[in-house]
């Protein structure tokens, strides 16, 4: 049984490599571990070295470097729409805290199909319609995650940056002397160490 190991995503699959294609729905998709069957009767053992998650148009690359590529396979979901914006984006934020993944398009959402989701919906005023379709969700917790680490990282460095500055300052002070004003600027930078990350935050 050839084993997948490696993905593949789908700006990198050379078409000639592609050997088979596998449907998968959205849980199919974040599956690290598993046996798979493709289209025409490929079995496959995949065992992912870390959950990455597939994506529709990515590929499965085999232990003989073969390339399987990977479809998002119909599954049954609830098509949702409301009468105006604000309550069809209040509804997303809704969905968004009770963990429901969400496929966002201009005027429509796409979510899994179950009857605590669409009470939910009708308690907003918005419809919805039960529809089988591909479901490619929105990756929102790994991007938050990301986007936040990258912020903090970014507001520890000029953090670091300004208190560094600071120190220059002071030092220069010494330096000259003014033991007394040099004690007053330390208890002043004292202050904005407490509350500089909400001002370094507004900039």
């Amino acid at each position: 049984m050839p084993r997948a190991t490696t993905i593949v995503r789908k700006a990198a699959v050379r078409p000639d490599a592609v050997v088979d294609t596998i449907s998968l729905d959205h849980a199919g998709r974040q599956a690290q571990q598993g046996h798979l069957h493709s289209a025409v009767g490929l079995h496959i053992d995949l065992a992912l070295t870390k959950a990455a998650g597939l994506e529709d148009g990515d590929a499965l690359r085999l232990d003989d470097g073969r390339l399987v590529a990977v479809k998002a396979a119909p599954e049954a979901l609830l098509e949702i729409r409301a009468e105006n914006p604000a309550r069809l984006i209040r509804l997303a934020w809704q969905l968004g805290g009770n963990h429901v993944p969400a496929e966002i398009g201009a005027d429509v959402l796409h979510v899994p199909a179950s009857p605590a989701t669409a009470e939910l919906v009708r308690g907003q005023g918005c419809t919805a319609s039960p529809v089988d379709r591909a479901f490619r969700p929105e990756r929102m917790a790994h991007d938050h995650s990301t986007c936040g680490h990258d912020h903090s990282h970014d507001h520890h460095a000029h953090a670091a940056h300004a208190d560094h500055d600071h120190g220059h300052d002071h030092t220069h002070a010494d330096d000259h002397g003014h033991d007394h004003n040099a004690h007053d600027h330390h208890a002043h930078d004292h202050a904005p160490h407490v509350h500089g990350p909400g001002c370094s935050h507004d900039h």
